[in-house]
């Protein structure tokens, strides 16, 4: 090992996705992913549990992002444009990297697991939508009718924005997919 160096998560992070896209998730050890980063196992597993949670690492920021924009948005909002400003703020950090949001998702495409992972990890995040909602005096089940629909529509939007190859603006994609849902809410 060399001389220290900073932003050890974020070298195993980089690492870890580089030897996902050349060798393959499956073929890819943690041993592999910490002599790539120029750091050892042991610093690896002081900041991921396992290969799988490299992947899943910005999920608490991403749910972070989305409770406080909901908590930030005009008291005179309607619910679901209230969660539609927390779900276009989280696609606004899911874009800046649009190349490791492909891999990421490919990863996890591949296998059923990782996507069972991921599920579970939405969900979690609309748990967090309902009781943010709650908080701004909604009540219990229409928060979780609001941030689950919400949900739906942000992951519809995500695998549009990812078959067209993450081109463009991902909020947008929300924004739209939002629109829609509404829209077609209300037509008769």
């Amino acid at each position: 090992m060399g001389r220290w160096e900073p932003d050890a998560r974020g070298r195993l992070g980089r690492a870890a996705m580089e030897l996902y896209r050349e060798r393959g998730f499956d073929q890819t050890t943690v041993a592999e992913i910490a002599e790539r980063a120029g750091l050892t196992k042991r610093t690896f597993f002081r900041h991921y549990a396992d290969k799988r949670d490299v992947l899943f690492a910005g999920t608490d920021l991403l749910r972070e992002v989305v409770v406080r924009a909901i908590a930030e948005a005009p008291a005179s909002l309607p619910p679901f444009a209230v969660v539609s400003l927390g779900l276009e703020a989280a696609a606004g950090m899911v874009q800046e990297r649009p190349e490791d949001v492909k891999l990421r998702q490919a990863v996890i495409d591949a296998h059923l697991e990782l996507q069972e992972r991921e599920l579970v990890k939405l969900a979690a995040m609309a748990g967090d939508i309902a009781a943010a909602l709650g908080e701004r005096g909604l009540g219990l089940w229409p928060a979780r009718l609001v941030a689950e629909t919400g949900m739906a529509a942000f992951r519809v939007a995500f695998a549009r924005w990812i078959a067209d190859s993450a081109e463009g603006p991902l909020t947008k994609v929300v924004r739209e997919s939002m629109e829609e849902l509404a829209a077609t809410a209300t037509a008769g």
